[in-house]
């Protein structure tokens, strides 16, 4: 009798817990010297230099915002120019159908509202936000990362980890559970750069698998 296969559930990366926002900034820092480029913090609230210190460099908001600017203020001066021109031109106290001077507020209103906009919706679009669902979930205690303990992640697609997670991800997943991360130089990497004072947990892209496996220690 054929046995079924079970496949092993895709892996999100590694997750490390830090009892201090210093001790998370350290840690980034030095993962990042490491040679870590695809890392995320989580922490209960916002820690000044952490951006920096996870190698954020992206500016996308900005030109985003700059781009909606310009479609306003084009579409506000056209549709001005439209209406009183060519689809209902009328003469008021003898000015000239385009008169631009009259067109300067309706423009500035209508720049302002499509550069507001650009500035919410494409920031929503770059966190890829909503997003109900994250592997992050997953882990242990990710639950106090809102309110007093701090987490950095290294996701398994970072090109200076795939080589080290293929041995984890060719493991049954049966047996996985029991597998010493360190084998992987994973763990070993994140108590020599970050000196993790919690527990590091390898976290599963898993919609049915809601709990990790606990697989470091102090």
């Amino acid at each position: 009798m054929a046995h079924a296969t079970r496949t092993a559930p895709p892996f999100y990366g590694l997750m490390a817990e830090f009892d201090s926002a210093q001790a998370l900034i350290d840690a980034a820092k030095k993962v990042g010297d490491a040679g870590y480029t695809k890392t995320d913090a989580y922490s209960p609230f916002p820690i000044h230099g952490l951006a920096e210190a996870l190698g954020f460099k992206e500016r996308a908001v900005a030109p985003i915002v700059l781009a909606g600017g310009i479609i306003g203020a084009l579409t506000g001066y056209g549709l001005c120019y439209w209406t009183s021109v060519i689809a209902w031109p009328m003469n008021i106290g003898g000015r000239p159908f385009h008169s631009w001077v009259s067109f300067i507020p309706p423009t500035f209103e209508v720049t302002i509202l499509f550069a507001a906009l650009s500035a919410v919706f494409g920031m929503l679009a770059l966190n890829r936000l909503p997003q109900p669902y994250h592997p992050v979930f997953n882990a242990p205690r990710f639950s106090q990362a809102s309110q007093d303990a701090f987490f950095l992640a290294i996701e398994a697609d970072d090109p200076h980890v795939i080589k080290r997670l293929e041995k984890v991800a060719q493991h049954d997943w049966e047996h996985s559970v029991a597998l010493d991360l360190s084998d992987a130089g994973l763990m070993a990497d994140l108590e020599k750069h970050g000196k993790a004072e919690g527990a590091a947990d390898l976290v599963l892209d898993d919609h049915h698998h809601k709990h990790g496996k606990n697989h470091g220690g102090r």
